[in-house]
């Protein structure tokens, strides 16, 4: 089913960026904001008429340029050539569903009415939504500074008939597809091609599509890492009530409480233990997931404080007869709290590898390596070793990128925030972290087969149940990397109520 939004000044939420993400949209602009985007266009229009005081970025050049004053009748060129000259990202081909974010969120920013722009060049960006006709964007190139100039230049070019765009699946010159849509490329006027180019769409697309993955993991770290504590024969106590409330971490008091309810009916949570403690691995996963659950909930609030936001420049307030050039492109807030989502997922990545390590020791009565007849066998050794790589590799990964700055532009923009390097490696430390936690599935299922006949939770066996039906309990030697994709795909598929 289609569903349909409508593009207005009503604040987005994480419960649509997530619908977004997963189905299928077609947008609408609003009355509300077709009038807001007319009247700030015709205010600067009006303007025009008769300033003749320099205006940052519409009578003037850019970033160190900004002395040079541009005549009237080169005003739209100058947009033109700002677009063109700008389009400097390169690398790898960002992925359709983050291009469609960028789109989404750009047109949601413009139509707030700040930006000085024409309503058709924000239906434009709507109807390349509209009809997945979406430009090609590469992931490098971006300081963060003034925005995200290289990777939102390639956004725009083919809204001006330039450039190229994916469409039914073939990469294509923009200028072909927009006749074949009879469309013709949009005239930018004064101030459009930099309402275009700066803002934060880049980096703040990478952030709610890992955003959305970080809420899902964090549900899934604890289903697993119950698994695992059932399968190793761990001890119920450390998740009592009264411990997280003389420590009231709202993340770790939530965590403790998810996992009794997740373990809630076991047998073998409830029989007597041996063992008076558990690792830490085990012990503390209220501490170590909650923590990490406190840091995804404040880095939401950051992200969802900036897709609501102006972040072009300069910003345009027609009743107060203002244009202000100022700085609300600067991708700190975002550079920031990207380098500390990805350490709160990199630290659910790392004590769950730790958790998989204990279950391949032989402790326990578990056989070691978790196969009936090891020697003969390897079991499952070495998927333990493909997830201390991809631990080791996030360690690497999480060094800051929001420590960093380079000059840039002569000197006039002499301070950058890096928060596009931090928006794609935070997507690559995700996915080492999505196939940690599915190696920690892999085992932990597997060890748990070896409690029987002992039942775990009725949650616990219904969703190993339904894993079961993707991978099956191994007997004895097989290739082992299929049955970790598999575990990775019912990760990312599965939509899990714990």
């Amino acid at each position: 089913m289609i569903k349909t939004h409508q593009i207005s000044p009503k604040p987005l939420t994480w419960e649509l960026m997530d619908d977004l993400i997963n189905s299928q949209y077609k947008l609408e602009l609003s009355k509300e904001s077709v009038e807001l985007i007319s009247k700030c266009r015709n205010y600067l229009d009006a303007k025009m008429e008769n300033e003749s005081t320099p205006i940052y970025g519409i009578t003037t050049g850019f970033g160190s340029l900004c002395n040079r004053t541009i005549s009237k009748d080169e005003l739209s060129q100058l947009q033109n050539n700002l677009v063109m000259s700008h389009a400097c990202s390169t690398g790898d081909e960002v992925a359709p569903e983050i291009v469609k974010l960028m789109l989404f969120l750009k047109a949601h920013a413009l139509s707030l009415g700040h930006s000085g722009v024409q309503v058709d060049t924000v239906q434009r960006i709507i109807d390349f939504y509209n009809n997945d006709i979406l430009p090609v964007v590469y992931d490098r190139g971006s300081l963060g500074a003034s925005g995200d100039l290289a990777p939102l230049s390639n956004l725009f070019l083919p809204l001006i008939g330039m450039g190229e765009v994916r469409h039914n699946g073939k990469i294509r010159p923009a200028e072909e597809v927009l006749k074949e849509m009879n469309w013709k490329p949009i005239e930018l006027r004064s101030k459009e091609g930099l309402a275009l180019l700066n803002g934060t769409q880049f980096m703040s697309s990478h952030g709610v599509y890992a955003m959305v993955k970080a809420f899902k993991i964090a549900k899934i770290s604890d289903i697993i890492g119950a698994i695992s504590l059932e399968a190793f024969d761990g001890r119920i106590d450390p998740f009592h009530a009264n411990i997280q409330n003389v420590r009231p971490h709202q993340g770790q008091i939530e965590t403790a409480r998810n996992l009794r309810k997740i373990l809630e009916g076991s047998e073998l949570i409830a029989r007597p233990k041996k063992h008076v403690q558990d690792p830490y691995s085990f012990r503390c996963m209220p501490q170590v997931h909650g923590a990490s659950k406190d840091a995804i909930n404040y880095v939401a609030g950051v992200l969802l404080t900036e897709i609501n936001s102006v972040t072009d420049n300069p910003t345009i307030w027609p009743d107060e007869d203002l244009i202000i050039s100022g700085g609300n492109f600067h991708g700190q807030p975002l550079a920031i709290t990207f380098d500390f989502l990805a350490i709160a997922l990199a630290e659910l990545a790392n004590i769950s590898e730790r958790r998989t390590a204990q279950l391949i020791l032989g402790l326990r009565g578990l056989p070691e390596f978790l196969v009936a007849n090891p020697g003969l066998n390897s079991g499952f050794m070495i998927p333990q070793y493909a997830a201390a790589a991809m631990v080791s590799q996030n360690k690497q990964l999480c060094t800051p990128a929001s420590v960093d700055s380079i000059v840039s532009s002569n000197g006039q923009e002499d301070h950058v925030s890096m928060g596009a390097n931090a928006a794609t490696k935070l997507l690559r430390v995700i996915d080492n972290v999505e196939r940690i936690l599915a190696i920690e599935l892999f085992d932990a299922a597997q060890a748990l087969e070896f409690r029987r006949p002992a039942k775990s939770s009725p949650y616990i066996e219904e969703f190993v149940a339904d894993y079961r039906q993707i991978v099956p309990f191994v007997k004895i030697d097989k290739i082992m990397y299929k049955e970790m994709d598999k575990t990775v795909e019912f990760i990312r598929q599965g939509k899990f109520e714990r």
